[in-house]
């Protein structure tokens, strides 16, 4: 049983920083993709971020290009998403997704696919205030 556990939400002034992390247990395989959404009460679920276990392949949404990196540590187990300069409109609940048995990298695009991911953190939330 795949699981993913999230950490790293709080709260940041505008132009702030915070660092998200998501540990998944229960498939080893490089095969996989992990990916970060967010959501607010009363919008749809938003993409952020992905990136391929295997090729380290990554995507973002626009909205975050060039302030959020997605990274994974050596072993592909836990997903960091590093948050730069922070805007009131990221304040959103994180949650973190996994599709498992991917070897095609391109299939990673939380955008285009997002109904790929099968497996969802709890969240974490974010505030951001100015």
């Amino acid at each position: 049983q795949v699981q993913l556990v999230e950490s790293g939400g709080g709260s940041v002034e505008t132009g702030g920083s915070l660092r998200l992390s998501c540990t998944v247990s229960g498939y080893k395989p490089r095969t996989k993709c992990m990916a970060w959404f967010r959501q607010t009460p009363g919008k749809e679920r938003e993409a952020v971020a992905s990136i391929h276990a295997g090729d380290g392949r990554s995507y973002y949404a626009d909205s975050v290009k060039g302030r959020f990196t997605i990274s994974q540590d050596n072993d592909q187990i836990t997903v960091y998403l590093q948050m730069n300069k922070l805007k009131i409109e990221d304040t959103a609940t994180y949650s973190c997704a996994a599709q498992v048995f991917v070897s095609d990298s391109s299939l990673c695009d939380p955008v285009r696919y997002p109904g790929r991911y099968d497996y969802w953190g709890q969240g974490t939330p974010v505030t951001v205030s100015s």
